[in-house]
């Protein structure tokens, strides 16, 4: 390795630093720059439910449809369920109260998705995902007499099978009709309703071709960390035949400038979430993210809102056609949503709702990781040995260049005892021109490229960072052990302690304490191989820039210490096998036999005439000759002023 490669290694860290910094800025501090739902607000807010609901109970809706229905405010729940999902639907209002995500294992009885209390403390119970006291789901119309709201009012179920429901209200003179038509998709995690109504036209104006809809919910913490969980839990849109968008992570956010409309808005979680999808495309009216503080009582992580207006027929004609999605954010799973899309838009690109970094690294990882992982994950392997498997596969992929980059530093190394000359035929910083120039002459005849070492360095790059964000989002790796990791997701606390400590928060990761080591060891490595082909001043830039190369681990450690044991084993046996590999060449590179070569080189070209410096060595020259005809055009000026 050489001083490039050390300068490329910087830029990773760089980068990685940077990146970092980006996505977990103001996160430990949220009250600070926006606020947050506090205790009082989570109280004020059941309070204003509970009173909602009782004036429900004395109170009759304005309009005159449906004004001698029941408004009697009593929560009864309709369920059907596939083998995937079971959805409760709440008689009042008529929509969604309750979701479990209660898809097993192959092969057992086990649960396939847990809440990490349930699996930290070994019970088998399905996930809820969607609780009826966090959510609301309501449509709203403008009649000629005021508005009507359906969680104003008791449903009836009929035509109820295993996985399907009609919710209906019926007016009080039986000739308005409107139904929330609910049924289970071959999908499995898709639960398509519509919305159907007749005789609705003499409460409506025949202008109002829309239906508001209201939706809101306080997600609730699923994971084991609440920092790292929060980071990837976000309110998410897409816009109609255009990108998908999102609201801050880490921020209290409203958005009520939506420039176009849209196909789905998403309550997102880390690894699940609830989509609300329209066959025909959406107005959104505002969007809103609010994140809570740690610890607080109802152990929530944000609470979304979302207000939106959907296509209506009031003739009761046609019917208005929707899609809720609750499951796993698992990219292939969501890519095949799209064959179970109701018309409209049948690219829905819900796996968008796996973030797989900014472009490029997303490229990789769609492109390679994805596969790769995929194949090997079919295999029934421990996902500790699917992150092996793949380390290795880079490894190979990259040995190639990381062979090419250890021979061009050895070859600068063997050749160490001429520039060790040239340096002190020019020992004055005014001559460091010429210093720089007689060295890339040299490096020139003798066929060696000081840039040798970049291109390991530009390969391993956008793999690392890649990683960094396929990792993390691989639900995959949830709840998945590999030797004293639990789970691959989350860390790997070998000790904790109650009080967050600055940097440190409330535990050690194995992982990152051993991923901070091997970056330790292969930084002295890389230093050594460097020491020694550096002479003169660039051994002197050398021990600066040692000190700093052996800082980076420390800070890796603050940084990483927080992530998931997945991401940190990879670093780990990633940077060990680099480090393997170093070793490796090391013992088996003969550089008695590479000077022989380099001196042939040198003999069969010195003679040749025709022979100019090429590359840096040639701009080199170039500069030197021109600060040269600088310097003599200022003497030929001081002499015609003594003259």
């Amino acid at each position: 390795m050489d001083k490039n490669t050390v300068t490329g290694l910087i830029l990773i860290v760089a980068l990685l630093l940077g990146y970092s910094y980006y996505t977990t800025t103001t996160m430990t501090e949220p009250a600070q720059s926006q606020p947050t739902v506090t205790e009082s607000q989570i109280k004020q807010q059941e309070q204003a439910n509970a009173e909602k609901k009782q004036m429900a109970i004395v109170s009759k809706d304005s309009t005159s449809l449906f004004f001698n229905c029941e408004t009697t405010g009593k929560d009864s729940l309709v369920a059907i369920e596939n083998e995937k999902l079971r959805v409760e639907l709440n008689c009042k209002g008529g929509t969604v109260a309750n979701v479990y995500l209660k898809e097993k294992k192959a092969d057992s009885d086990e649960y396939r998705y847990r809440s990490y209390n349930d699996f930290d403390e070994g019970k088998n119970n399905p996930l809820h995902l969607y609780r009826r006291n966090d959510a609301d789901m309501s449509f709203t119309l403008d009649t000629k007499d005021g508005a009507f709201t359906t969680s104003d009012f008791d449903f009836v179920p009929v035509n109820h099978t295993a996985d399907a429901v009609t919710m209906r209200l019926l007016s009080a003179d039986s000739t308005a009709l409107f139904d929330i038509v609910y049924k289970l998709s071959d999908g499995g995690y898709l639960l398509n309703f519509s919305i159907e109504t007749q005789g609705i036209d003499k409460y409506v104006s025949a202008a109002q071709d829309f239906i508001k809809i209201n939706w809101s919910n306080r997600v609730s913490l699923l994971e084991k960390g609440f920092k790292f969980e929060n980071q990837y839990s976000t309110l998410t849109y897409r816009l109609y035949g255009d990108d998908t968008e999102k609201l801050s992570e880490y921020e209290a956010e409203k958005e009520t400038n939506v420039e176009g409309q849209v196909s789905w808005v998403a309550f997102k979680n880390q690894y699940f979430s609830s989509v609300l999808i329209s066959e025909n495309p959406m107005t959104a009216k505002s969007f809103e993210s609010t994140p809570y503080l740690k610890d607080n009582p109802g152990n929530y992580l944000k609470e979304y809102k979302a207000d939106m207006l959907a296509s209506f027929d009031p003739t009761g004609k046609g019917k208005s056609n929707f899609q809720l999605y609750f499951g796993p954010n698992q990219f292939r799973l969501l890519q095949s949503m799209d064959k179970y899309a109701v018309g409209g838009e049948k690219d829905l690109h819900l796996e968008e709702l796996v973030y797989l970094g900014w472009p490029l690294f997303r490229w990789i990882n769609r492109f390679f990781t994805l596969y790769v992982f995929d194949f090997l994950t079919q295999l029934g392997l421990p996902m500790g040995i699917v992150l092996l498997l793949i380390t290795i596969l880079l490894r190979i992929i990259v040995y190639p260049p990381t062979k090419k980059s250890f021979l061009s530093s050895t070859r600068m190394r063997v050749l160490k005892p001429k520039v060790d000359e040239i340096s002190k035929k020019y020992p004055n910083k005014e001559d460091a021109m010429k210093r720089q120039q007689e060295m890339m002459t040299l490096y020139s005849q003798y066929g060696v490229s000081p840039m040798g070492g970049c291109l390991p360095m530009l390969i391993q790059a956008p793999i690392w960072i890649a990683m960094f964000n396929f990792v993390p989002n691989a639900i995959e790796l949830r709840q998945q052990g590999f030797l004293w990791a639990e789970d691959l997701s989350t860390y790997d606390s070998i000790i904790s302690w109650n009080t967050d400590l600055w940097l440190l928060g409330d535990h050690l990761s194995l992982f990152c304490i051993l991923f901070c080591l091997t970056n330790l060891l292969y930084t002295y490595m890389t230093m050594r191989q460097q020491r020694e082909s550096m002479s003169g001043d660039q051994a002197e830039q050398m021990k600066v820039m040692q000190w700093m190369m052996y800082l980076m681990p420390v800070f890796f450690f603050f940084m990483f210490n927080d992530y998931s044991s997945g991401l940190n084993y990879y670093y780990f046996i990633s940077l060990l096998a680099s480090a393997l590999t170093m070793w490796y060449l090391r013992k088996t590179v003969d550089e008695k036999r590479i000077l022989e070569k380099l001196e042939a080189y040198y003999q069969a070209n010195k003679n040749n005439p025709n022979k100019k410096p090429s590359g840096l060595a040639a701009r080199l020259e170039a500069l030197q000759k021109q600060q040269q005809e600088m310097m003599e055009e200022q003497r030929r000026r001081q002499q015609n002023k003594k003259d």
